[in-house]
């Protein structure tokens, strides 16, 4: 690589190397220069004049179609409340109090006008009707569309604000008979629908009411404020910029407004209806891109003549560009050799991930091995003990005892599950742990490894103090790796104890934050623990150990979430500790 490299850094030397131009070539080119900035800037202020202009036009042209849409949703629902207002089956539900069919006949109705929402109030301004069944019982005794309408025989039109932000649209119109007032018919307006296709193009677009407040707006922020208050909270990094974002100070005519310290092209047209407008905010973006394509026409066009002058003044260019694809085929075959190295490097790291799954195997039959003579010791018992119970049994049967024999059956039956249970726990330990995780309980994972390690801890005496909590202690992982692990930290700690007089080992389970089993013993300590899972280091006796418990358990671990520490106690010894991720409740669900 450093030979690519230095090559490289000289290619620069080329450039110095060149001759010095002539002041006459210099003069001319200063002047090349010249004319084309000019004409970059006159180009520019003409193409924007024209392109401001153009945009301008389309601004309004979209203005003027939004205000022709939003009044013609507006005039197609007026007329809805004076024919609902007339409907015989509502003002004979409204005499009856029976509103049963009522929902359904405004359902009905709003299929074919289409409005946001059709709703009857009783006289009481109670929903005794909607094309929302659930905003039957709501109470509008006090709101504008009822008391308005019940007090005026026209049709009223309301502007309601709404709790959850924005404004609701609605006209309503009272239903009477010849003796008074039944109730209200109620038409919501949808001009919601409005805002969010304006949101679909680059303009920003508003509508005020007679009072100068926004009460539709493609930014939600902007409803209930005036257009100067509406400008001056809106954030920098919000939708408002991204609808009015203008290419810095390149265009020559002045703005219309100033949105953050901005320049925007603003729009503005009356809607005949209640001294509504309208405004909109459009970018120059599109001008400014418009422009830019021309000028780089334009930049490009003096850019090749002055690369052909280039060109014709040096020669040495092409011998530049030839050393310049020299060094980059270099390169280029360089890469691929890294490449290739790489993936040499990654199949040698899978290759050790199957060594050490395998060397994590032999560990654990190791482990088998050295509890071989305890285990035969354990199943010795038994057997010598069934025989003599089959002695007896014999005799008693030969001596018409069947009762007694019967009982002997019974221990012999007790001594063989005691066997198998053994057996079981020695199968459990030595097949390999699975792929997949599931909840375990590291309280029964450690007394399941006690039980394997119980004919040791009978043969060497050793002192075991469990403080375990009183509930399960759940986590993720394979039950079987996790009852390795324990395993080799009490096989470690009985052989820290071999040379002390009065062995102790004890173990302490928790639950907070992490599940931390902590082992600690009363033997000579720890000399080395930056080395302590290192693979190969061992303080052992030749055949007692090759170093491998801890670094293969560290790394069972690890593979599981957590970490595998170790230390010196304050009063001597050693102390291990295996923190894993607590499962609770809801992790558990996501697993």
């Amino acid at each position: 690589m450093s030979e690519p490299l230095a090559k490289s850094r000289s290619l620069p030397a080329i450039w110095t190397r060149n001759e010095a131009f002539g002041w006459p070539t210099r003069i001319g080119l200063l002047i090349f220069v010249a004319i084309a900035v000019a004409t970059v800037w006159v180009t520019n202020n003409l193409l924007t004049d024209r392109f401001t202009a153009a945009t301008r036009n389309r601004a309004e042209l979209r203005l003027a179609l939004y205000g022709a849409n939003l009044l013609s949703e507006l005039q197609r629902n007026s007329i809805v409340p004076q024919l609902l207002a007339r409907d015989p089956t509502l003002i004979a539900a409204l005499q009856s109090k029976d509103f049963s069919q009522s929902t359904q006949r405004l359902i009905s109705f709003d299929e074919e006008i289409g409005a946001a929402a059709l709703i009857l109030l009783d006289q009481d301004g109670r929903v005794v009707a909607a094309t929302d069944r659930n905003r039957l019982g709501e109470s509008h005794r006090g709101e504008a569309q009822f008391v308005d309408a019940v007090r005026s025989p026209a049709t009223i039109f309301s502007v309601t604000e709404r709790e959850s932000g924005g404004y609701q649209f609605s006209y309503s119109r009272r239903i009477g008979d010849g003796a008074g007032i039944l109730g209200v018919i109620v038409a919501e307006v949808d001009l919601q629908k409005f805002e969010r296709a304006w949101a679909g193009v680059s303009d920003a677009v508003l509508v005020t009411d007679s009072e100068g407040t926004i009460i539709l707006a493609t930014e939600p922020r902007w409803r209930g404020l005036s257009e100067e208050e509406a400008l001056k909270r809106q954030p920098p990094a919000s939708a408002i910029e991204r609808a009015i974002r203008v290419t810095e100070d390149w265009t020559a005519l002045p703005p219309d407004a100033y949105v953050m310290g901005e320049a925007v092209m603003r729009a503005e047209n009356r809607i005949p209806f209640r001294g509504w407008r309208m405004v909109s905010f459009t970018t120059y973006a599109s001008i400014r891109e418009r422009v830019n394509a021309v000028l780089a026409l334009e930049i490009m066009g003096f850019a090749l003549i002055l690369a052909l002058a280039f060109y014709a003044l040096n020669r040495r260019t092409a011998l530049r560009l030839l050393l310049f694809q020299r060094e980059s085929a270099k390169l280029r075959e360089l890469n691929q050799r890294l490449q290739r190295e790489i993936a040499e490097r990654e199949r040698v790291q899978e290759n050790l991930a199957v060594a050490e799954q395998t060397l994590a195997q032999s560990s654990k039959l190791a482990a088998l091995g050295e509890m071989s003579a305890a285990v035969s010791h354990e199943l010795n018992q038994p057997l010598a003990a069934m025989k003599t119970y089959l002695a007896g049994a014999r005799l008693l049967l030969r001596r018409n005892r069947p009762d007694e024999a019967q009982a002997a059956f019974g221990r012999i039956d007790d001594l063989i599950e005691r066997m198998g249970a053994i057996t079981r726990q020695l199968k459990s330990y030595a097949r390999k742990g699975g792929d997949s995780f599931e909840p375990v309980n590291l309280v029964d994972a450690l007394n399941s490894s006690l039980a394997i390690m119980q004919p040791q801890l009978r043969q060497r005496k050793v002192r075991i103090t469990r403080i375990l909590p009183e509930g399960p202690v759940m986590v993720m992982g394979d039950r079987v790796r996790i009852e390795q692990v324990m395993i080799n930290l009490l096989r470690n700690a009985l052989d820290a104890t071999k040379s002390v007089d009065d062995p102790e080992v004890e173990i302490i389970l928790a639950a907070g934050e992490t599940a931390t089993l902590t082992v600690r013993d009363n033997g000579e300590g720890i000399e080395d623990l930056n080395s302590l899972f290192e693979p190969f280091y061992t303080t052992k006796q030749p055949g007692d150990g090759v170093g491998l418990g801890l670094a293969i358990s560290s790394g069972i671990v690890s593979d599981l979430g957590g970490r595998l520490t170790a230390r010196n106690g304050q009063n001597g010894g050693a102390v291990f500790e295996m923190q894993l991720p607590i499962l609770d409740e809801g992790t558990e669900a996501a697993e």
